[in-house]
This record gives C-alpha cells, sequence and structure tokens, in this order.
C-alpha cells in the first residue's frame, strides 16, 4: 500500500500534516474527512525518505516520551471531563499531536472506535506504547463509566514518575561527570605523559615495582589500543547480552539496589512506583492479584517483580497481605504498619497512597543530598588516583633526586 504526504487544516483552522498509507489520494482524502481534517495537498512520499522513516521508527526512533503521553492522558481527562464525544475528541487530539509515532497511533486508534471497538481494546495494540497497566486502567475506566477519573488516575502517576526519574537524573549528573572526567584524566596520563618519561626511568639503576607497572600498561595501550578498543567494546557486548537473559537481569537488578547511597535511593523510588500502582488500581476496581500481577510488570525492576510477584502468591494462598507482606522482604515496618490498618479499617487503598507519600518524601529528601553523599566518594576516587601518581611517576624522581643529594654530599 503507497504511502502519502498530506497538508490540511482541523476544523479549528489548525495546519497539520503527515504521512498515512492509503489505497489513492482519494481514499487518503475521505479518511481525513472523517477525522474532522480538510486536506489541502496530497502527494506521493518519497520512497528513499520513506524507507528512512520506517527504518528509523522500527528501531525505536521517535517513540513517545513520557512526557508525550502524560500530555496524552491530561487532554483526554479534558476531552472526557468536558463531555465531548469520544471520537471527535480524539480526531482532534490526533490532528495536534506533535509526535509523528503518536499521531500514526491515534489513527489506526480512531480507526478501531469507528468500527466498533472499545478504547482499551484499541490501546492494546500498541503494547509498546501503551502499557498493560495503562491499558487495565482504561478497560476499568471503561467498564465503571468513569474514564474521565482513570485518565486524570494515570496523569498524576505518570507524572510522580517522570518527577522522580529527572531529579535521579539531574542528581546523578555531577557525580558522573566527575567520573568521566578522571577517567579522561587518567587516559590521557597513560597514552601521553608516562611514554615521556619512561626513557628517563629506563635509565635508572632500580625501578619502583608501581612505576615498572604504570609503565608497562601505558607501553601496551599505546601499542595496541586496538585490542583494548576492541575488548572494551566486547565487555559492553557481553553485558549486553548478560542482561537480556533473565538470570543476568534479575542478578544484575538486585546488584543495583545493593550500591552504596544509589541503591538506596532507587529501591525506595521502585516502591514508590510500586505503592502508587498498587492504589491506584485499588481504587479503579481492579481485584488485588489481578492488580497485583500488573504492577509486578509496571516494577522496572526484575527483582523487585520478584517481589511483588511473591506477595501476589501469599494473597492468592489466602494470607492476608500484611502477613505476606512481612515474608516477602519488600516493604519497611512503618509501610507494613500502615498496610495493617488498612486492612482492618477497609481504607487500604489510601493507606497506600499515604506510603506511596512517604516514600516519595524521603526520596525527594534522599536526591536532594545524593550529591553531598557521593562526595566523600569522589574524594577516595580522585585520592586514588593522585595516589596511582605519586607512587608511579614521583616516587622514582625522589628516589633519583635522594641518589643525586647524596652523591653531592
Amino acid at each position: 500500500m503507497p504511502t502519502f504526504r498530506y497538508s490540511g487544516r482541523t476544523g479549528r483552522g489548525e495546519a497539520v500534516s503527515g504521512s498515512l498509507d492509503a489505497e489513492s489520494p482519494e481514499a487518503l482524502a475521505s479518511h481525513l474527512f472523517t477525522r474532522g481534517i480538510t486536506p489541502i495537498d496530497i502527494r506521493p512520499a518519497a520512497a528513499s525518505q520513506d524507507a528512512l522513516a520506517e527504518l528509523w521508527r522500527k528501531l525505536g526512533g521517535g517513540k513517545p516520551t513520557a512526557a508525550d503521553l502524560i500530555l496524552f492522558s491530561r487532554q483526554m481527562y479534558a476531552i472526557n471531563k468536558a463531555g465531548l464525544p469520544l471520537l471527535r475528541g480524539m480526531q482532534s487530539l490526533a490532528a495536534s499531536t506533535p509526535n509523528v509515532v503518536l499521531r500514526g497511533v491515534l489513527g489506526s486508534v480512531i480507526d478501531s472506535l469507528q468500527a466498533g471497538r472499545e478504547l482499551s481494546f484499541a490501546l492494546a495494540k500498541f503494547p509498546d506504547v501503551f502499557s498493560k497497566f495503562y491499558v487495565s486502567v482504561i478497560r476499568v475506566g471503561e467498564s465503571s463509566g468513569t474514564l474521565d477519573t482513570a485518565f486524570l488516575r494515570l496523569y498524576d502517576y505518570l507524572s510522580m514518575e517522570k518527577r522522580i526519574r529527572d531529579k535521579l537524573k539531574t542528581a546523578l549528573r555531577y557525580p558522573a561527570t566527575v567520573v568521566v572526567a578522571i577517567g579522561i584524566a587518567i587516559s590521557i596520563i597513560t597514552l601521553f605523559v608516562l611514554p615521556r618519561f619512561a626513557p628517563i626511568f629506563a635509565a635508572l639503576p632500580h625501578v619502583p615495582l608501581p612505576t615498572r607497572i604504570l609503565i608497562g600498561v601505558s607501553q601496551f595501550a599505546s601499542a595496541y589500543w586496538y585490542l583494548v578498543l576492541s575488548g572494551a567494546a566486547a565487555a559492553v557486548m557481553a553485558f549486553q547480552v548478560w542482561i537480556r537473559d533473565p538470570a543476568g537481569r534479575y542478578l544484575w537488578d538486585r546488584l543495583k539496589l545493593r550500591v552504596p547511597v544509589i541503591g538506596g535511593v532507587m529501591r525506595r523510588a521502585s516502591l514508590t512506583q510500586i505503592a502508587r500502582s498498587f492504589a491506584l488500581t485499588l481504587e479503579a476496581g481492579v481485584p488485588i492479584i489481578q492488580g497485583l500481577s500488573m504492577i509486578a510488570r509496571a516494577a522496572g525492576n526484575d527483582y523487585m517483580t520478584e517481589r511483588v510477584l511473591t506477595l501476589r502468591d501469599g494473597v492468592e494462598r489466602g494470607e492476608s497481605l500484611y502477613r505476606t507482606s512481612q515474608t516477602a522482604d519488600l516493604f519497611t515496618p512503618l509501610a507494613l504498619q500502615m498496610i495493617s490498618i488498612g486492612e482492618e479499617t477497609g481504607a487500604l487503598s489510601e493507606m497506600l497512597a499515604e506510603v506511596a507519600d512517604f516514600y516519595e518524601r524521603e526520596v525527594d529528601h534522599d536526591l536532594e543530598n545524593l550529591s553531598s553523599a557521593l562526595e566523600p566518594l569522589l574524594i577516595v576516587a580522585v585520592g586514588v588516583m593522585v595516589l596511582i601518581l605519586a607512587l608511579g611517576v614521583f616516587l622514582p624522581l625522589w628516589d633519583l633526586a635522594s641518589t643525586a643529594g647524596k652523591g653531592g654530599l
């Protein structure tokens, strides 16, 4: 089926453009009219450009970001809250969506709605864009007649998730910059500085062991740099293959949570997401077992996923959520007490929301002080680098100066 590029205007007069597959320009024009777009120009897309765009999309390029989904959820909440017809609202939304991939997805969703399908069914056809958790909340909102509330909950949840992720990236930017700078400094010293000292050290009657090691490493890196780069690339590829394996991924996710300072922040951020997701599913009317299954898939960490599945299995066996949470080693004692109170009072979703707020406050506090907590580790790293240079470069020079001083005496 050929691809055509089009430009047109919506019912509000907004200019839109894009590309779609169609049997003919007439068929595309008819399709655009049904979406509330008046076509102005339709022409065949360039074959090479279309092939490159298709390859880019298959490689994951242009995939909707978290910000795109947050904006989509908020707009869908406004559409449903205002009482606009869903199909009409989706057509206007698709026409004004800046992300090309999301625009194409919404076009397919509109086609499914016109064919009489449910919105959750149409969204489920695109798991790379809309997660199973997202689709499940929409499905519950459809069945209960509270679709606007479902989109509002998803908007709040996705906004919280993005805010924590952005804060974590911001807090780690400075330590990452320092580590990269240290690596660059060591590389420059190894490849360019030490080789200039090698003839001087070779003339010495006795060369200290640290110096011999540094000179050996420098000479090997200078002579066989291609092997060093190949080995580094092979190590990266081997790591990628390892974490794609379920056992390797589980072990890596577990190790990440045990990294000093950062591991605790990552664990509490994951617990915030789990508690918030659990509260959201309960508020939406999803059964506990089904909700825990959805949360496990959305945890983003295989080790935490396994803990949530342990929690689900215990509830499935008939145990209380509080008792099985104790054996799952997932929540802190304070969170466990709040879960117990929620079960006893029938306000579990409210208590889980409080647990999520508690973890979120801890994450915010940790992120605000993360740079200060990492500073001692960075100082130690810089100190080790200076110590290596002192032992390897300056130690023989000190020996040479001492020998010259004794000879002068």
